[in-house]
């Protein structure tokens, strides 16, 4: 059987200038790039969720690592990982 998935991609490229404006700067300085990504992915995909499902919507999102993209190529990297998954 052939599965065809339809999906949206979104790559957040601000997360820690994001987290930055939201606390203290001299906080932002000394928390790893990594765990601002992680909060940021995790507030928008539980906003997502609440307007989707507002919507009427059905779905899923996954936040995954290792997976690159621009305007012609989909790659994925060595790694590559499903972080969270939400179903709604």
């Amino acid at each position: 059987m052939l599965l065809i998935l339809e999906m949206i991609l979104l790559k957040i490229s601000n997360a820690s200038e994001l987290i930055a404006s939201k606390l203290n700067p001299l906080l932002e300085r000394i928390t790893p790039d990594s765990l601002d990504e992680s909060a940021v992915d995790e507030i928008v995909a539980s906003k997502m969720i609440e307007n989707f499902q507002e919507e009427g919507l059905k779905g899923e999102i996954s936040i995954v690592r290792s997976l690159s993209f621009d305007k012609e190529n989909i790659s994925i990297e060595k790694g590559f990982k499903v972080k969270k998954y939400y179903s709604f």
